[in-house]
């Protein structure tokens, strides 16, 4: 069973999936997340380089990538704050959507580059020796049956 032209995602109120849905012009995921250079991890000083952000995809009715707001909140070094400033941006990109509303999304892969990584729903297909597409930074994966659910 190949990738699906749109990808559903299903919204988890409690989980990460929480800022997703529709709205006035289509559809939207919004998230805080973080990104660290390979290899990076393995040095000391690793929280140096942890850097997080405030995202939120749109997309058309049909799943079209619309857009991307991503904006660099801190990093690791001070964690909680980057963290609440990150929350507190999404939050206000998300206020300002117009009617809408939080559920289940289906959306076509797309990638945005910035700031040297990639942001996305990519086909990881290959690195997973069957279909699979991979949201990233956020690490949610989508496997068959293509049913909403993620593995994280």
């Amino acid at each position: 069973m190949a990738i699906p032209e749109r990808v559903p995602i299903a919204h988890e109120p409690d989980y990460r999936t929480r800022t997703i849905g529709t709205y006035e012009d289509g559809q939207f995921f919004g998230s805080v997340t973080a990104t660290l250079e390979d290899g990076i991890g393995s040095v000391d000083d690793w929280y140096r380089y942890k850097r997080w952000y405030a995202v939120l995809h749109r997309f058309g009715p049909e799943g079209d990538h619309t857009g991307s707001q991503i904006w660099y909140a801190g990093t690791s070094e001070d964690e909680e704050a980057s963290i609440v400033r990150a929350r507190a941006c999404l939050a206000d990109w998300l206020e300002a959507l117009p009617r809408r509303t939080f559920g289940d999304i289906a959306i076509k892969l797309f990638h945005v580059d910035h700031e040297g990584h990639t942001f996305g729903l990519i086909d990881e297909s290959e690195d997973y020796d069957e279909d699979h597409a991979e949201l990233v930074p956020d690490d949610l994966g989508f496997d068959p049956p293509w049913d909403g659910s993620y593995d994280t």
